[in-house]
């Protein structure tokens, strides 16, 4: 071999020696060759508090049993008139579908005789009467959201005013349960309309003129309410 040829084969075979280490090197550069990273993912958090404002209509059912110096007013009866209040509740989710929700509000009442008692002018009072509710939400219906609950009540009667040919008229706070069932529908992940109706059992001991007329008065109200949802 000639030695001009020699020189041709060495310079051809630096040649292809210097390309193969490019090719090398530029394959380890950071993203040559490489598969694309997977694309994070943002995870929206779970707020578990939730706030609503309602209008909301107090309904009492009243059935009472009275009596009179030891003896039953036959016939006897009370009417209690109905309220239309605000009202304020806060819940708190443990879950998705499991929440507890303390309802706040108080109402004002005028009770007056009926039946044997028709147009008796009884007496004056207000009723605050938080009931902490533990609620299922379902939540397999998109934008509406229905729920349902079961909790306890402790009323507190305040501010009693006797009426008419009376001096004193008391009701004792008194203890009871409460059933629920309403609504949210919802205009965003925050905002939504709520519908919501309850049902109180209430029954306390009655007192007028210091134990002149006694005994115990079922109130158990429907409370039936409409107003706005905002999730934290």
């Amino acid at each position: 071999m000639t030695m001009s040829r020699l020189l041709l084969v060495a310079a051809l075979s630096g040649t292809m020696l210097a390309g193969a280490t490019s090719i090398a090197q530029a394959s380890d550069l950071p993203g040559r060759n490489k598969a694309p990273a997977a694309p994070v993912v943002a995870i929206e958090t779970f707020s578990p508090w939730m706030i609503r404002g309602r209008a909301l209509v107090v309904h009492p059912q009243p059935n009472a049993d009275l009596n009179a110096g030891g003896a039953p007013i036959a016939g006897g009866d009370v009417d209690i008139s109905t309220s239309v209040v605000p009202e304020l509740d806060i819940s708190y989710f443990f879950t998705l579908n499991l929440a507890t929700e303390l309802i706040l509000g108080v109402t004002p009442h005028r009770v007056k005789g009926v039946g044997s008692l028709d147009g008796v002018r009884i007496g004056d009072a207000w009723l605050l009467p938080p009931t902490l509710m533990l609620q299922y939400h379902f939540t397999d219906l998109g934008m509406v959201k229905p729920y349902i609950g079961v909790g306890i009540n402790y009323t507190f009667f305040f501010d009693e005013k006797a009426k008419g040919s009376f001096e004193k008229f008391n009701l004792a706070n008194t203890i009871g349960f409460a059933l629920q069932a309403g609504v949210d529908i919802m205009i965003d992940k925050h905002w939504g309309i709520n519908l919501d109706v309850k049902k109180i059992f209430l029954e306390p001991d009655v007192s007028v003129n210091d134990g002149a007329i006694n005994g115990k008065v079922k109130i158990d109200p429907w409370l039936i309410g409409a107003g706005v949802t905002y999730r934290l």
